[in-house]
């Protein structure tokens, strides 16, 4: 049985809260549970203030084989971040000169300068993290599970579905097909908005393009469709996603979408756990899977960030 827990961001404190409020006891600097196992859905990093703290407890639960945990497109950033590009001298495969990047990232460079022992050796651990689980029973990816772009990946992929290290090159590269799937599963499918069409996103910055609710057969306007901060405007005009829809009856977990309210499954067989712990009024949440094919909005469990 599974505790899959939401997008942490640094937020330390109500990630102990959520343990203990499942049973989960710390042990010799490890939190455990008798029976249960967790599993981190990524985006452990970046705009909290106890990122080290943060990836201590994750960590040595997944080392201790007290949890499982996934690769967030924030751990993938922060290997990018850190790697340098061997085709420009000078530059890194997510570039330190764009303002945006960095101060996505100030937060986790506050605390792991930039090239320093502790920095390199949490990259490493990041690259350890798989881009997704199939456990049988269910299947877990930190933003989207698209059949498609799960078998382009595979070929850059070792036994335990982590990135092979020429794989980041490769996804970097907006011309390489692993670019897309990469950004697919870890960032969410995106569409371009109408010419003329923008909005702006929970950081301010303007959009031409819109992450989907590719889970929602319902789903056929852009305005139905979209989702995140700021897409409220979006116009109804016919949008077709249907490739990107999940058909399989296998339960699938998600993170990433920076979701509000009370957590809730989005389909039977889908459910996100993310709901903004990063900013104020944001929880962090849980789902306490029992076996169930079908999901069940009870078993959801979390916790209120304090301020």
């Amino acid at each position: 049985m599974y505790d899959i827990i939401g997008d942490i961001h640094g937020q330390a404190e109500e990630l102990e809260a959520l343990l203990q409020k499942m049973g989960y006891k710390e042990t010799v600097g490890v939190f455990a549970h008798p029976v249960r196992k967790a599993i981190f859905l990524g985006d452990f990093i970046d705009r909290g203030l106890q990122e080290q703290r943060t990836i201590n407890i994750c960590r040595s639960m997944v080392e201790s084989g007290a949890a499982f945990a996934v690769m967030g497109n924030h751990e993938f950033n922060a290997i990018c971040y850190a790697t340098p590009d061997s085709s420009k001298e000078g530059e890194y495969l997510r570039s330190h000169s764009k303002p945006g990047n960095q101060k996505a990232h100030q937060a986790f460079l506050d605390e792991f300068p930039l090239g320093s022992p502790q920095h390199r050796e949490v990259i490493e651990w990041f690259k350890t993290l798989p881009v997704f689980l199939d456990l049988g029973g269910i299947r877990l990816v930190h933003a989207c599970w698209h059949q498609e772009s799960l078998e382009l990946a595979k070929p850059w992929l070792d036994d335990r579905n982590c990135l092979l290290p020429e794989a980041y090159t490769l996804a970097s590269n907006k011309t390489h097909s692993l670019y897309t799937a990469i950004e697919y599963l870890l960032k969410g499918v995106e569409i371009d908005l109408p010419d003329g069409t923008s909005f702006k996103d929970k950081d301010g910055k303007e959009r031409i393009a819109t992450r989907i609710r590719w889970w929602d057969k319902k789903a056929k306007t852009l305005a139905d469709v979209a989702i995140g901060p700021g897409v409220g405007s979006l116009p109804e005009v016919p949008v077709e996603t249907g490739r990107f829809h999940y058909h399989d009856s296998v339960p699938v977990f998600i993170g990433h979408y920076w979701l509000s309210g009370l957590p809730q499954k989005l389909t039977d067989y889908v459910a996100c756990v993310d709901y903004s712990v990063a900013k104020k009024g944001g929880r962090l949440a849980a789902y306490r899977w029992q076996g169930e094919t079908v999901l069940d909005n009870s078993h959801f469990v979390w916790v209120d960030r304090d301020q």
